[in-house]
């Protein structure tokens, strides 16, 4: 039996993206490998039917509250510099540097 392909993932945590269809701004705050999520989730939102065996991200979206959960294909990356206004930004990351977030270090 063969292992499954992975795939390196495009973009990092703390990197500001670009939506490509939905023209939305976030910030990456965390990044699977594949696809983690439900089939009915899948089955509703993911429409387009985007691959299950490439990375997927969560992002906190620019000017909401709420996060999202992209396939790769879907994202460009932001080179406008500009910071991300999200109510979870403080919790997830140090600081803005750069044209990118630092991630906060994690306690063992």
């Amino acid at each position: 039996m063969s292992e499954p392909t992975t795939h390196t993932a495009k973009f990092q945590v703390g990197q500001v993206i670009r939506h490509l269809r939905f023209d939305y701004r976030g910030v990456v705050a965390d990044v699977d490998p594949t696809y983690q999520g439900s089939e009915e989730w899948y089955d509703v939102m993911a429409r387009s039917r985007p691959p299950r065996d490439k990375p997927w991200y969560h992002v906190l979206v620019h000017g909401a509250e709420h996060t999202t959960y992209v396939a790769e294909r879907h994202l460009a990356p932001d080179e406008s510099g500009e910071a991300i206004q999200h109510p979870l930004v403080d919790d997830v990351f140090a600081g803005f540097e750069d044209g990118r977030y630092l991630a906060r270090q994690r306690a063992n």
